[in-house]
């Protein structure tokens, strides 16, 4: 059994990074990423995914509750036939490819994402956004595919997305949360298809569900003391800190 696999110091480590991840999310909306990249340096990449894809359905339900009156359902409805294009495409790479090389794959995708991250702290803020018609299609392959190989990363695309959209905040919020649920249902049934939800999966759900909700109820209940400037910089490098042994799996 997997569990049984891992030391004493890296199962600590597990329940820490999933504390912290979903702490964030519940706090401010994000952690899965952070979770992800930080977890599949100990636990086996084929198993973590299915696994954090039922935590995201289960985290999803969890944070939407009160706000799902400000869905913007006439926003969701165009992206999700290109997400579920992109999600087909990366069920095959997902199946075709090995554990390691997916592995290093999302090493490069995190490292990537933290570089924009930090380097949009350093920058000045612009009203530019790219044209919606635009969007939707790129975002909705890209999102969906990048979410179906690696369990996580999908968000930067749902953003660019939103943004394009000029959503309210409370909208912003709500919608983002259920484009996340929806993807996450959609991929998690494409697992189920080809056989990836494996027995070590289910097992590492069950392991860190009850750590997923004490994570959100702290987080629910905290303002982080930090600035968002500076939030964002420690999660840009932090990302940036896990990308790392990503990339000599």
């Amino acid at each position: 059994m997997i569990l049984e696999s891992l030391s004493p110091l890296e199962l600590g480590f597990c329940f820490v990074a999933l504390l912290f991840a979903y702490g964030l999310r519940g706090s401010t909306g994000f952690g899965g990423a952070l979770g992800m990249a930080m977890l599949v340096v100990v636990i086996p990449f084929k198993v973590m995914v299915p696994a954090w894809t039922l935590l995201s359905i289960a985290s999803s339900i969890a944070i939407l509750g009160h706000d799902r009156r400000y869905i913007a359902w006439r926003e969701v409805i165009p992206f999700l036939p290109w997400c579920m294009l992109g999600i087909a495409i990366g069920l095959y790479f997902f199946t075709t490819l090995e554990a390691n090389t997916l592995t290093r794959g999302l090493g490069v995708v995190v490292l990537f994402y933290s570089g924009y991250a930090l380097w949009s702290t350093f920058r000045p803020e612009t009203d530019w956004r790219l044209p919606p018609r635009l969007v939707t299609s790129v975002a909705g392959a890209i999102s969906g595919a990048v979410g179906a190989i690696f369990g996580t990363m999908a968000t930067p695309f749902f953003v660019m997305y939103l943004e394009a959209r000029k959503l309210a905040k409370h909208a912003f919020r709500a919608t983002m949360s259920a484009m996340l649920l929806v993807l996450a249902v959609v991929r998690g049934v494409g697992y189920y298809a080809v056989g990836e939800f494996s027995r070590d999966a289910l097992i590492v759900f069950t392991a860190a569900f009850p750590i997923m909700l004490i994570g959100i109820y702290v987080g629910n209940r905290i303002h982080l003391s930090i600035s968002e400037l500076t939030f964002k910089r420690v999660v840009g490098a932090t990302l940036l800190a896990c990308s790392v042994p990503l990339l000599l799996k």
